[in-house]
């Protein structure tokens, strides 16, 4: 039986996912407003409660699920790793180029699992796009897109008004801050390619006032291999939330979110035998076989997790890499590579979009090698 402990009550996202699998149980809950962790405690019947999170941590669970605000992600990784506990983080991986890099030593030194929970990377719909690009549906892929449009004014208070976190980590910043969401499901359709240098610009103030922020910046990715992935990032100008809003180019098809196609995603196919000039936009649920099998015959109760399933699947996948001691498809370098495109897109936006190249994660050991290249 692998223990389980959330720290943060927004973790309980994950509950449903990890009870639908089998010798999985969320043994401890930690939390530091005493009264939520009490009622949330009764109502998903977890037997152990903590107010300080290093007391979790001497307890007999087995892993960690970090669902706290992000300045605190890198922080709790590492007590939970030196702990011996496994790790699964919710986005962003951390706040600063030096906490991605203690993250990186820590999770390689502890030997533990370490998975990223970006779900957007889940969903059906980027699942079958990743497949079908695999496949090689699309031919050579060389350029993709990717946005996350929220707006979250409204989340920078807390209920007494204060000012909540997301005020000085997320508001308060400049650049991509929060990439990952866009970022994730893209890259995952250009296979084991990497981000290699960034270009971030951005708007500057139209709507409101009173955050560093800008209304919208976008970041251009150069890959290794010489492709591009665009990724916006909007949290202030005033429309409604946008999760889907991506788009795929390759040399012999393309792939187009439902960003306004009547809630329909849509590829063209060059081998589908349409000339150009008649060329029509298909429903990607024509192609809903390339879905992976897992997600087709997934039953009733893994579906309600959330996100078609996904949100099951991510846990799965941590718990199966816990099991396995393989790492997960989302492991430590991608976390770190991914965050870093936001962090570093601070100093490129500041800078009139220069040109800042993102470290290897995997590769770079050496205080040298891990110099940014500006």
């Amino acid at each position: 039986m692998l223990k389980i402990g959330i720290v943060g009550v927004r973790g309980l996202s994950t509950l449903m996912g990890l009870r639908a699998m089998p010798d999985v149980e969320v043994t401890a809950m930690c939390d530091l407003n005493a009264d939520v962790l009490a009622q949330q405690a009764a109502r998903h019947q977890i037997p152990h409660t903590y107010r300080i999170y290093e007391d979790m941590l001497m307890s007999d669970i087995d892993a960690v699920i970090i669902a706290t605000p992000m300045q605190l992600h890198v922080p709790q990784a590492l007590k939970a790793l030196e702990a011996g506990k496994h790790v699964l983080s919710e986005v962003t991986a951390g706040v600063t180029m030096d906490e991605l890099w203690w993250l990186k030593e820590a999770v390689e030194k502890s030997g533990k699992t370490y998975m990223f929970a970006e779900n957007y990377c889940y969903m059906p719909f980027v699942q079958i796009v990743k497949a079908m690009a695999a496949q090689g549906l699309f031919g050579d892929v060389y350029y993709g897109e990717g946005e996350y449009l929220h707006a979250i004014p409204s989340l920078a208070r807390y209920p007494d008004g204060s000012a909540s976190w997301r005020t000085w980590w997320q508001l308060g910043v400049r650049g991509t801050f929060y990439p990952t969401h866009s970022l994730g499901p893209v890259m995952q359709w250009f296979g084991d390619d990497r981000v290699k240098t960034i270009h971030t610009f951005s708007s500057g103030h139209h709507t409101r006032s009173g955050f560093r922020q800008d209304d919208t910046t976008i970041t251009m990715c150069e890959l290794v291999s010489g492709k591009l992935v665009k990724i916006r990032v909007d949290c202030l100008s005033p429309r409604p939330h946008n999760m889907t809003g991506y788009a795929l180019q390759g040399t012999k098809g393309a792939f187009e979110s439902a960003r306004s196609h009547d809630g329909r995603h849509l590829v063209w196919l060059d081998c589908l035998g349409e000339d150009m000039e008649h060329a029509q936009w298909r429903n990607l649920m024509d192609f809903e076989h390339y879905l992976p099998e897992r997600y087709r015959n997934a039953t009733p109760e893994q579906l309600a997790a959330g996100h078609g399933g996904g949100d099951f699947f991510l846990v799965a996948d941590f718990i199966d890499a816990i099991r396995t001691g393989i790492a997960p498809e989302l492991d430590v370098y991608k976390a770190c590579e991914w965050t870093a495109v936001g962090l570093l897109s601070q100093l490129s936006v500041m800078n009139q979009g220069r040109a800042i190249d993102v470290p290897d994660f995997r590769n770079a050991n050496t205080v040298e090698e891990q110099r940014l290249r500006l």
